[in-house]
């Protein structure tokens, strides 16, 4: 699975008009499944997502989680980080889970979130969705599990 983390001050989906998501200050991650991805590697990501140290502690260097910090997780579905994009001018989408699999494993990683984090929100999967954010930083990371 992939996850693409920015840190941020804020940040929103909507849907239709409708705002079904949002956080203040915390991580928006975009989170691809791509074949092959398993429930182990959906709990791993989770794991990396709320231990990696991205947060300035006192002295001002990242070491602080979003745990330490207490701050929100916004999951967002975005099966175009599997694309393969090393040849031609056009994405390839063949890396990506089937439809099925990619909703099924996001929903997992949703739930093993709200499990042990608040606040945590998310966009919806097979949405046209607006994603409004505020980079803090920017600090941006791609993590894999």
């Amino acid at each position: 699975m992939i996850g693409l983390l920015q840190r941020v001050r804020a940040a929103q989906v909507e849907v239709e008009g409708e705002t079904i998501g949002a956080i203040g200050s915390g991580l928006l991650v975009l989170v691809g499944v791509q074949r092959g991805d398993t429930e182990p590697r959906a709990t791993r990501l989770l794991e990396r997502l709320l231990s990696y140290r991205v947060f300035a502690d006192e002295t001002g260097r990242m070491n602080l989680s979003l745990v330490d910090v207490g701050g929100g997780l916004l999951l967002v579905p975005q099966f175009t980080l599997a694309a393969e994009t090393k040849k031609g001018t056009r994405a390839s989408f063949t890396r990506a889970a089937a439809p099925a699999e990619g909703e099924r494993l996001f929903h997992l990683l949703l739930e093993q979130a709200c499990a042990c984090h608040r606040p945590v929100a998310s966009g919806r999967f097979g949405a046209d969705m607006q994603v409004t954010l505020t980079n803090d930083g920017p600090v941006t990371f791609w993590l894999e599990s």
